[in-house]
């Protein structure tokens, strides 16, 4: 049975993963920016595409510094892994999309800009699926190297 990780390994972890998070937003949200600075629009199809692409650019960007950074202590960068992480990019980009529309809609109802509700709904996206990632990773992506030395 896996040893429980230390306190202070975690508290590390987190702050790590926070840094790591905060290039990923810079990545996510500059992204989403761009593509709604080239063409505006409250399409949620075109919305659904700029989120989808803005997410996948920030996940690529999680994946390298996670895996060789937070987790590199139980990454071990084989096809599982990449599997595993794949899934719960999924998982996160759907709560991602579902947050970013949802939270758009609901927005558009007030007398605020465009740009700053689809700015306040991907922010609150990216907080949700952010902490769902962490957990994912944390406790089923990155399992590799602690599952087999501390058998």
């Amino acid at each position: 049975m896996p040893k429980k990780p230390k306190r202070k390994e975690t508290v590390l972890e987190i702050m790590q993963f926070s840094a790591i998070g905060g290039s990923n937003a810079l990545i996510d949200i500059g992204a989403l920016n761009l593509m709604l600075f080239v063409w505006p629009t409250n399409d949620n199809q075109l919305l659904l595409l700029f989120n989808t692409i803005a997410y996948t650019l920030a996940v690529t960007n999680s994946y390298v510094f996670n895996a060789n950074l937070t987790f590199r202590k139980r990454s071990i960068k084989n096809k599982k892994e990449i599997i595993f992480f794949s899934i719960q990019a999924l998982a996160s980009l759907i709560i991602s999309n579902i947050v970013f529309i949802g939270g758009s809609a609901l927005l558009g109802l007030l007398p605020i800009p465009v740009l700053l509700q689809h700015n306040i709904a991907k922010g609150a996206a990216m907080v949700l699926s952010s902490s769902a990632s962490f957990f994912f990773m944390r406790y089923f992506v990155f399992q590799g190297k602690t599952s087999k030395i501390n058998k």
